[in-house]
């Protein structure tokens, strides 16, 4: 069996557990920059704040309907985050960590011996007693269908209070045909189209599909996903922590940047923050990718967005390497008198450092190594200190954050001071 936790709201949820004057309240998230709502609680989902939506377009619908905004506290939620998951595996040494508000856990052969609803419940008041943060359950044989559970326990959560055991053929079936077939996990907008559009609504339709020509049409990805919400496990927990497959660093600017120069500093440092990420899982990229674009929400201007993908001659992760890279890449996409609002870095093609191919007529300065070394290390302990010289050694670029809270767990100028 599979447990599927979900802390509900998370980034909501995390800023009402140090006020608690929010409880009720509509609250709603921003992301980097302030740009656009990522979160929104119940609240302001009921009021009709839609997700994504621009910040500066809803200001004073926030007013006028006394939604709380609130900044991307990441070290804040990043931390409860922590707690929560450090938590749940003390109901199971078998624990995913799927995203930073959600885990599976592996409960096999726990049937045997416990309740699992009730198991399920001593996991949810657990969390919200020792972090204050509300959880959803979905139990179930499998992943696919632990999701299935976990909507259930939060559609409905006066009749299940927010923990829901599926466990038999009969509870399968319900279930999938409740399950509207765009809302199952890991069916893609374009296949929900297609099924659509072949009458398959549900997810119970989804399983009584021949099995082949769900292979045909969707890979054996469908296939396993298919076998999943018939009951039968193919969806394994993931073991360990993944190496990402692509690195970005991507910024919106606070006004607009015309002159080269600027853009070349800019991703200059982008792929630098990129090579530190690189390093940090021990990986190495052989593809670069550089974009530009205006602000899409001016209606003066025609919109601009530019890429450019340059293949690199040899798998690395030197900061000097991957930066000359990126403002090779900005001046062929450079256009003079175009006010740019946005740039990014993205590497890709990623491969573990050690096991790299090499080139027999190019390779790495070997002194790259040991130098980006020695700036990691410095960097970690002393703060970002040290810099490549094509970035501006007085520029430190601070996130536009006009609506942050306190990082109330891992700033000790930010600690709730307790008075008798």
């Amino acid at each position: 069996m599979y447990a599927l936790v979900d802390c509900n709201n998370f980034y909501a949820s995390c800023e009402r557990v140090f006020n608690p004057s929010l409880q009720g309240k509509p609250i709603a998230v921003l992301s980097n920059n302030d740009g656009c709502f990522i979160a929104r609680s119940n609240e302001a989902k009921a009021l009709g704040l839609p997700m994504g939506a621009p910040a500066f377009k809803y200001k004073q619908f926030c007013r006028a309907n006394g939604i709380e905004v609130f900044s991307s506290n990441y070290p804040l939620y990043g931390d409860m985050s922590s707690r929560v998951m450090q938590i749940l595996s003390q109901f199971t040494p078998e624990i995913e960590i799927y995203s930073i508000d959600e885990a599976f856990l592996l409960l096999k052969g726990f049937e045997l011996q416990t309740d699992l609803d009730s198991y399920g419940r001593q996991m949810q008041q657990r969390v919200e007693k020792w972090t204050g943060i509300p959880v959803s359950i979905g139990i179930a044989p499998t992943k696919a269908l632990a999701k299935v559970a976990n909507k259930i326990a939060k559609k409905f959560k006066d009749r299940t209070g927010g923990v829901h055991l599926i466990d038999s053929p009969e509870s399968i079936q319900k279930a999938l045909k409740w399950t509207q077939i765009a809302d199952v996990w890991g069916i893609g907008r374009q296949h929900a189209k297609r099924l659509e559009a072949l009458q398959v609504k549900t997810a119970y339709e989804f399983t009584q599909l021949p099995e082949d020509w769900v292979r045909k049409q969707m890979a054996v990805v469908g296939l396993r996903l298919q076998q999943d919400l018939k009951g039968i496990p193919t969806l394994g927990l993931e073991e360990g922590q993944k190496s990402k497959k692509n690195i970005a660093t991507t910024r919106s600017f606070e006004g607009t940047i015309s002159e080269l120069s600027e853009l070349e500093e800019r991703v200059a440092t982008f792929a630098n923050h990129c090579a530190q990420k690189l390093r940090a899982q021990k990986s190495a990229a052989n593809l670069l990718v550089v974009f530009v674009r205006n602000n899409p929400f001016d209606p003066k201007v025609p919109r601009v967005r530019r890429h450019l993908a340059i293949p690199l001659a040899y798998p690395t992760d030197s900061s000097i390497h991957l930066s000359q890279m990126a403002i090779k890449g900005i001046r062929a996409l450079y256009e003079p008198g175009v006010a740019y609002k946005k740039a990014g870095v993205m590497l890709s093609g990623l491969v573990p450092v050690n096991g790299k191919q090499l080139d027999l007529f190019q390779r790495e300065q070997p002194k790259h190594d040991l130098l980006m070394g020695v700036m990691d290390r410095m960097n970690k302990r002393y703060g970002n200190v040290l810099k490549i010289a094509n970035q501006d050694l007085k520029r430190t670029w601070k996130m536009k954050q006009e609506h942050l809270s306190k990082r109330y767990t891992t700033d000790i100028l930010d600690i709730i001071q307790v008075r008798s």
